[in-house]
């Protein structure tokens, strides 16, 4: 599915240099623009990193009260205005039940969507370009790849611009696991590729 781009006499480190160099300036702003990513960190610098990264992911990135944050966590809104108010320190396991719920509230929507990387003509033969899953109907978003570099980069793309998965062929998704955190699937056969297109909703669902 994929060609070699790089001639036979090229280095694994010349591979390696070139994805690394593709994906520089994809990673810091993924992760940057994922509130759990945030707020994992800040939890690792100080109480008062985290604190301000909390109001500032439930005011601007999820737009939650602290209501539906007690609500969705199990937490006493008192204590969370205690947190929220640096009055309290979160314990572990209210952090765990903080992240639990910035989880939850990012769940797929309607916006949610399907990464497919492929070759052009894969994706020409594709005719459904979406996917249906417990009664929630999820697009496919294609990116056309010619090399296996390419397909990696594509992935991290994927991820960075929302996809709640990603399908890809076989000889790329060992690799492609490795640097994402959503789920892949692959394709097998040609014919197969809606399948994988369910499979990965149905992963990025549970």
């Amino acid at each position: 599915m994929y060609r070699n781009f790089f001639p036979m006499s090229a280095s694994r480190l010349d591979r390696r240099t070139y994805i690394l160099k593709e994906l520089s300036h994809l990673y810091s702003p993924m992760i940057q623009a994922n509130p759990l990513d945030r707020l994992f960190h800040a939890a690792l610098q100080s109480d008062e990193e985290f604190i301000q990264t909390l109001q500032h992911v439930l005011k601007n990135d999820l737009r939650v009260s602290v209501r539906e944050l007690s609500e969705k966590s199990g937490i006493a809104q008192s204590t969370l205005y205690k947190i929220l108010n640096g009055k309290r320190s979160p314990t572990l396991s209210t952090l765990r039940m903080i992240l639990n719920a910035v989880r939850a509230f990012s769940r797929p929507s309607e916006e949610a969507f399907i990464g497919l990387i492929a070759a052009r003509y894969v994706l020409e033969s594709i005719q459904e370009r979406t996917a249906v899953i417990d009664g929630q109907q999820i697009r496919v978003r294609e990116y056309p790849v010619h090399t296996f570099e390419d397909a990696i980069v594509a992935a991290v793309r994927a991820e960075r611009e929302g996809a709640i998965a990603v399908v890809c062929a076989p000889i790329a998704s060992s690799t492609i696991e490795q640097v994402v955190r959503i789920p892949v699937t692959t394709i097998i056969p040609k014919d197969s590729v809606q399948r994988a297109i369910e499979a990965a909703a149905r992963k990025a669902w549970l």
